[in-house]
């Protein structure tokens, strides 16, 4: 009997299968409808764990989510082996007629009446994001801060999809427009919003609908203020992801306020965009993969009430987990709606 299945790739290119198969359907980003389809199927994951994901079934919809192809086929049995390598290598799960993900080999990562897992499975993650999860754990330790192996690794270099530089040059110029505005309210020194347009003629063209309603509102809640107040911590990030600050610190201080106020002032807006270089996504990835593991560290200092170690500003690893996510284009979300799970 053939064997029906619907694989979920993630790496950025498709290796087509080159052993004897039915291929029905290969769906992939510029299709309509795609990312809504993987959402849905997040969805039904979800519910089938009632709302708490288990840790499989969690790593599961991440993988959907970040899911760059999807192959219709059907594989007859005496050619069902060959399947493997062709999946690892499009690094996918695959879901059976039962209801069934699996792993490349075939291993139940979920199973649709229990949503566990069979202990065999292995969630399929590259190359590159495997090796950087090993060394990020290894720099880590030397700093005597302990990372539990079942975090998963951050996305790989053949999947991920950055923002374009010109949108990052163009977010800076935003967060910083934010918080001039915050830290000046914070000192009872409000900055007036035509003062903040003529120092900053480019930044209002690039505000999304939170930052520009906080802008030009007067008197906005404290809790707005102490938000847009820590988006120099995210605005340092992206400076560094320009190649603009030659690095990014080991996050156990605040950024140097001053300093980035300063760089601001003396670059060229226009100019800024025009000339944007990201720096080697390699760079960009081990950062991730670095804050990550640091924002799982200071969340699990504070459930237990204790101090983050190294010396870590819960704070400022945050702002920048959120901003490296934007960066990265975590679960495809808009600056506003960029989630920080740990």
């Amino acid at each position: 009997m053939p064997v029906q299945l619907v694989a979920y790739c993630t790496h950025r290119d498709y290796f087509a299968a080159e052993f004897p198969h039915e291929l029905e359907a290969v769906r992939d980003e510029s299709e309509r409808g795609f990312v809504e389809h993987l959402m849905a199927r997040v969805q039904r994951l979800m519910e089938l764990s009632d709302g708490e994901a288990a840790q499989t079934v969690y790593a599961v919809c991440r993988h959907l989510q970040r899911s760059k192809h999807l192959v219709q086929m059907s594989v007859d049995g005496e050619h069902v082996e060959a399947l493997a390598p062709w999946a690892w290598k499009n690094n996918a799960v695959l879901l059976l007629p039962d209801g069934s993900f699996r792993d490349p080999n075939g291993a139940v990562l979920v199973d649709p009446d229990t949503g566990m897992p069979d202990e065999r499975a292995q969630l399929p993650f590259l190359p590159d994001a495997r090796q950087r999860k090993v060394q990020t754990e290894l720099d880590l330790r030397n700093r005597s801060i302990d990372i539990p192996e079942f975090l998963p690794p951050v996305v790989s270099v053949d999947e991920v999809e950055l923002r374009t530089a010109e949108e990052v040059a163009w977010r800076c110029q935003a967060l910083f427009m934010v918080a001039v505005r915050a830290e000046s309210l914070a000192n009872d020194q409000p900055i007036a919003l035509t003062a903040l347009k003529k120092r900053l003629p480019l930044a209002m063209h690039s505000l999304t609908t939170w930052e520009k309603e906080f802008i030009e509102n007067e008197h906005p809640a404290p809790e707005a203020v102490s938000a847009a107040g820590w988006r120099y911590e995210a605005l340092t990030v992206l400076l560094w992801s320009l190649g603009l600050t030659p690095e990014l610190p080991f996050p156990d201080q605040i950024c140097n306020v001053p300093h980035i106020a300063e760089r601001m002032m003396a670059i060229n807006g226009a100019e800024m965009v025009n000339d944007a270089q990201l720096r080697p996504v390699e760079q960009i990835l081990d950062a991730l993969d670095c804050h990550y593991r640091l924002l799982w560290v200071c969340r699990g200092s504070a459930l237990a009430e204790t101090d983050p170690p190294a010396g870590l500003e819960e704070g400022v690893v945050v702002e920048r987990q959120y901003a490296l996510n934007w960066l990265t284009s975590f679960e495809r979300a808009d600056w506003d709606d960029v989630d920080t799970p740990s």
